[in-house]
């Protein structure tokens, strides 16, 4: 059987190109498919990607229902499995400023909510658990005006996340990788093409050292 790897995430992974009105990627750009090739097709990679996905915040906004990621979590681990790891890259919208979340907050419901749910979440078919994988956040550009109508003060949290989520991943004894440095493009919070093939490299080599 194929490894299975579920990657559940935001726009980040939505492959969204900065700046524009939720156009994405072509395939050979985005990092989950870059990242099967590399990986190749004794690896199977689940997409589990939404705009907007939070941890726990209800969007408000027309047309965003169902975007709290902890209430569907469980239903999509249900979904997929078997599964041998799942890739987390998730909180930036809850840093959106309109939900007042601190950083210890946000790393407070990534643990407690998504990676202690996993990894305690037995598979119905096989006698195993998945493995988890934490990517941090990239740091916000606050300077743009669609990130400055939407993050205010996420620049420096975003910052601190890199150790909140290094933390919590030693806590749990998960997988980490840290994305702090990937580039953000024209709107100051979505990855860039560049960036989106780096991420794929960074985390073909990591899971060749955890599953391989």
């Amino acid at each position: 059987m194929n490894n299975r790897i579920l990657c559940f995430g935001d726009s980040y992974t939505w492959w969204y190109i900065p700046g524009s009105n939720h156009e994405r990627f072509p395939e050979n750009i985005r990092f989950p498919k870059r990242l099967q090739e590399l990986l190749g097709w004794n690896f199977e990679i689940i997409e589990e990607w939404l705009n907007s996905r939070t941890l726990t915040s209800e969007d408000e906004r027309p047309g965003k229902e169902g975007r709290n990621g902890s209430s569907y979590l469980i239903p999509c681990l249900d979904t997929h499995d078997p599964l041998d790891l799942v890739i987390l890259m998730l909180g930036t919208n809850e840093l959106k400023h309109v939900f007042q979340n601190s950083p210890e907050q946000i790393g407070n419901l990534l643990e407690k909510l998504f990676v202690k749910v996993i990894l305690s979440r037995k598979s119905q078919f096989q006698d195993k658990y998945p493995q988890v994988l934490i990517i941090s956040l990239p740091i916000i550009n606050e300077g743009t005006k669609y990130s400055s109508e939407r993050y205010i003060g996420a620049a420096e949290k975003t910052k601190q996340l890199k150790e909140i989520y290094s933390e919590i991943a030693k806590r749990n004894n998960c997988h980490f990788v840290n994305a702090s440095d990937l580039k953000v493009g024209s709107d100051g919070v979505h990855l860039t093409e560049e960036s989106h093939i780096k991420l794929a490299e960074v985390l073909y080599e990591k899971i060749k050292s955890i599953i391989f």
